[in-house]
C-alpha cells in the first residue's frame, strides 16, 4: 500500500507549487491569490524511491468552522488523520508567522513524522533565510524553492529517509481491459448546482468543502473510490463554468481550463442541474461540448427535494431535451438530492450503464443488415441530381460508438439523412444517451469522373 505524504501550511506559501514539483506534472492551479487550493488534492508520486500518494492541501488558518476558511481547515484535519508523513511548509522570504508557529506546536502535539520545508529559499540568501524556521521545533529545515526546482534533490532525500526502505517494485500498470482499471468519471455543472455535494454523497465522506457560497470549488480534484458494484472509480469534481463572457478573471479562467481538462480525460460525465432552476442554455452548453468529446452523459436533477411541482418541472426538462439536446437523443435523468441523499443510490447505475453503451460493438454482419434496412426504409435523397449509392457500413470502434459509411459520394449526405441514419442506429440498438460517430467515405472511379449515375 502506498504511504501519503501530506503537504500543511498557511495560505500562499507554495503548497500547490511544491505538489506539481514533486508529482512531476501541472495539477494544481497555482496562483499569487492566497487561498487558491480550497478541497485537498491527491496525485500518485515517486519520491526519494517510494511510490507515494501525494496530497495537497487548503491553507491553514484559525477561523470558526462555519466560514469557508474554517470548513478548509477540517478539510485539511482530516488529510492530516490518513497521513504517514507530512511536509510543514513555511515561506523563508516573508519569514515565521504567528500563524505558523501555531501550526508548528499542533503538529508537534499530534506525534506525526514531520518535515520541515522552508520554501521560497532560492538565491544566495534563501539559505540563511530558511534557518529562522528552525525556531519552529521541527528538526532542521529543508532549503527549497519549489518554483525554480532548488533543493528538491535534498527534499527526496529527506522523504525517503523518514519513509524508511521502499518496497520491492510492483507494476501497478493497468491494461484498457483490465476489471481493475478505473471508470475515469468527471462532475460537470454551473456553479452552485450541487457538484461538491454530490460527490461527498456518492463516496459518502465529507471530501469536499460545501456551502452557499458559488465557486468555492477552485480546481478539478480526482478521488479514487469503488462503487456499490465493487467497481473502481476516478471521481472528478470540477469548478463550476460560468458563461465564457462573464469569466474576466485569471483564476477563474484557470479553473475552467482545469474543468475543460478533466471534461476531456473523462468517459462518462454527471451533469448536474439546479432542478429548482431548471436546464438553462449554460447547462445545454456543457452538455453539447461533453458530446462534442464523445463522452457519455447522465444528467443529475439536484435539488429535487425542493422542488413542489415534480411533474410539471421534470416535463420542462424533456421539452428542453427534445428541443436543444436531440445528439443525446434518450439521455438517462436522475431526480435526486445531493443534500439528503435521496436518489442518489440511482446515479451511479445509470452512469455504469451509459458506460456500457459507450463502449459497445456491434458486429460487421448484424450492423449490415440493420443498415440495409434503414436504407431501405429511407433511401438517400439525390445530392445535385446525383444519385448517392451507399454500400455497406462497419464499426471500427467504440469509446463512443462510431460507424464508418461506404458508398459513391457518401461524403456528400444532407446533415438531416446522416441524423436519420444516427438515430436509427440508435434505435435498433437500444443506444439512448451516448454520442454516435458518423464517419462518410466516398468511392469514387477515376476513370469515371463527371459520370452521371
Amino acid at each position: 500500500m502506498r504511504p501519503t505524504v501530506v503537504i500543511l501550511g498557511r495560505p500562499n506559501v507554495g503548497k500547490s507549487t511544491l505538489f506539481n514539483r514533486l508529482a512531476q506534472r501541472k495539477i494544481a492551479i497555482v496562483d499569487d491569490t492566497p487561498g487558491v487550493t480550497r478541497d485537498r488534492k491527491e496525485a500518485e508520486a515517486r519520491i526519494g524511491g517510494h511510490d507515494v500518494t501525494l496530497v495537497d492541501t487548503a491553507g491553514l488558518e484559525e477561523a470558526p468552522p462555519d466560514t469557508v476558511a474554517g470548513r478548509m481547515r477540517q478539510s485539511s484535519e482530516m488529510a492530516l488523520r490518513a497521513a504517514d508523513l507530512v511536509l510543514f511548509v513555511v515561506d523563508a522570504r516573508a519569514g515565521l508567522t504567528p500563524s505558523d508557529r501555531a501550526f508548528a506546536a499542533w503538529l508537534r502535539r499530534s506525534s506525526l513524522p514531520v518535515l520541515l520545508v522552508s520554501n521560497k529559499a532560492e538565491g544566495r540568501g534563501g539559505a540563511v533565510a530558511a534557518m529562522e524556521a528552525y525556531e519552529l521545533g521541527l528538526g532542521d529545515p529543508i532549503a527549497v524553492s519549489a518554483e525554480h526546482n532548488e533543493g528538491v534533490g535534498a527534499l527526496h532525500e529527506a522523504v525517503s529517509e523518514a519513509l524508511g526502505e521502499p518496497p520491492e517494485e510492483e507494476d501497478e500498470d493497468l491494461a484498457v481491459d483490465d476489471p481493475e482499471r478505473p471508470l475515469r468519471l468527471a462532475i460537470v455543472g454551473r456553479p452552485n448546482a450541487g457538484k461538491s455535494t454530490l460527490l461527498n454523497a456518492l463516496i459518502g465522506e465529507e471530501r469536499m468543502i460545501t456551502g452557499p457560497e458559488p465557486g468555492l470549488t477552485r480546481d478539478a480534484v480526482a478521488v479514487q473510490w469503488r462503487d456499490a458494484t465493487g467497481g473502481r472509480v476516478r471521481l472528478v469534481d470540477t469548478a463550476g463554468m460560468r458563461k465564457k463572457a462573464r469569466i474576466a478573471e485569471r483564476l477563474e479562467q484557470m479553473s475552467v481550463a482545469a474543468t475543460l481538462g478533466a471534461l476531456k480525460e473523462a468517459e462518462v460525465v454527471i451533469l448536474v442541474v439546479d432542478a429548482l432552476l431548471g436546464m438553462d442554455e449554460q447547462d445545454l452548453r456543457i452538455a453539447r461540448l461533453a458530446e462534442r468529446e464523445g463522452r457519455g452523459v447522465v444528467i443529475a436533477f439536484n435539488k429535487w427535494d425542493a422542488v413542489e411541482d415534480r411533474a410539471a418541472t421534470r416535463n420542462r426538462l424533456d421539452d428542453v431535451l427534445t428541443a436543444s439536446l436531440a445528439q443525446l437523443k434518450g439521455i438517462s435523468v436522475v431526480p435526486l438530492s445531493a443534500k439528503t441523499g435521496r436518489g442518489v443510490d440511482k446515479l451511479m447505475p445509470a452512469v455504469r450503464a451509459a458506460y456500457a453503451l459507450w463502449n459497445r460493438r456491434i458486429g460487421t454482419g448484424e450492423l449490415n443488415r440493420w443498415f440495409e434496412s434503414a436504407l431501405t426504409r429511407h433511401p438517400p435523397p439525390a445530392v445535385d441530381g446525383r444519385r448517392v449509392k451507399l454500400r455497406y457500413a462497419t464499426m471500427p470502434k467504440a469509446r463512443p460508438p462510431t460507424i464508418a459509411v461506404f458508398g459513391t459520394r457518401a461524403e456528400e449526405l444532407p446533415e438531416d439523412y446522416r441524423r436519420y441514419l444516427v438515430n436509427a442506429f440508435r434505435e435498433a440498438f437500444g443506444m439512448p444517451g451516448v454520442p454516435v460517430r458518423l464517419q462518410l467515405r466516398g468511392t469514387k472511379n477515376p476513370y469515371a469522373e463527371g459520370e452521371r449515375d
